[in-house]
């Protein structure tokens, strides 16, 4: 890994990702590059030198105002995908949005599950839920969640809302068609589990990538179970203004964190746990991961932290 040099022209540095390379490499047909993103990841936009700077304006001119931002360098192209684009650019032909929606995680006062010490938690076997067992976690707790099984006994899913987070336009105005997300990409490690709907009924997986990273696309038309009508302003949500859709959803853990303790080993740790008969259970196994929520329309990204846990037997 290397900078580029942008001191003089601009340099257009473009690579395949691993599963681009892979399906090059089967000679099949299966590559062909149909559409392609842009990123501003590394830009400072602090370095724009106009009238407005707190550096004045570029003594040069108009003409140098974006001098130092070009001429900065960055990083080549990473071919992981899970390394680089964390902040995609967007282009909307209309010049009278003040605002651009989010994604914002509903919880607590929105009336959905809030983290539990900053994550949300999920139980990966019928032990670790119980409430039966001599290690059962007391799954009433707030961010806890059931992975194995059981799906109906939590009081509200994962909620994910999406519109303009301001109190400058009233929520009672309609949020803008074309800013409105009617599909979202679901990204979780595939080791520890999957995407499920608020019922337990699992969604199809549209890929896997080499790093395991599976990916689902939930839509408003083909996946109807995933949404929740927030359009009424007297539904609670995670946005203050005009809204869009609300995604919501659960994870169901793997089979290989369900019967088996090798991961937690390679990759977690022990922690203590509010229990189901009361007092705590001690060397619950965990491990952390990230569940990533992107909006497809606008390609806002939200990062919500899971941590899978397994009592001892």
């Amino acid at each position: 890994m290397a900078f580029l040099d942008n001191s003089g022209d601009i340099i257009l540095d473009a690579v395949l990702t691993d599963l681009g390379r892979e399906r090059l490499s089967r000679g099949d047909g299966s590559f062909r590059i149909t559409k392609f993103s842009l990123g501003d990841d590394e830009i400072d936009y602090a370095l724009y030198r106009n009238a407005n700077s707190s550096l004045g304006a570029h003594p040069s001119g108009s003409a140098y105002y974006d001098i130092q931002i070009l001429q900065t360098p960055v990083l080549e192209s990473f071919t992981n995908n899970t390394s680089f684009f964390k902040s995609k650019l967007l282009s909307i032909g209309r010049t009278n949005l003040l605002y651009l929606p989010v994604l914002a995680l509903a919880q607590g006062t929105q009336g959905r599950e809030d983290f539990y010490n900053g994550s949300y938690l999920v139980a990966v076997d019928e032990n670790t839920q119980g409430p039966d067992t001599t290690n059962a976690l007391n799954m009433n707790t707030a961010g806890f969640f059931y992975g194995a099984s059981g799906f109906e006994n939590d009081p509200s899913p994962m909620t994910v809302d999406q519109g303009l987070n301001t109190t400058e336009v009233s929520n009672a105005n309609p949020l803008d068609a074309d800013l409105v997300e009617q599909q979202y990409q679901i990204e979780i490690d595939n080791r520890f589990g999957g995407i499920i709907d608020p019922s337990g009924n699992a969604a199809s997986v549209s890929f896997i990538d080499d790093d395991n990273i599976a990916t689902y696309f939930i839509s408003t038309r083909t996946d109807p179970s995933f949404f929740e009508d927030i359009t009424d302003t007297s539904v609670r949500a995670a946005v203050d203004g005009p809204r869009g859709t609300r995604l919501v959803f659960k994870i169901k853990s793997s089979v290989e964190l369900a019967t088996s303790t090798y991961l937690f080993t390679r990759l977690g740790s022990t922690v203590s746990l509010p229990g189901a008969s009361g007092g705590t259970v001690s060397n619950v196994k965990f491990l952390d991961s990230t569940v990533r929520i992107t909006g497809v329309t606008t390609g806002y990204r939200l990062d919500i932290p899971i941590r899978f846990v397994k009592s001892p037997a």
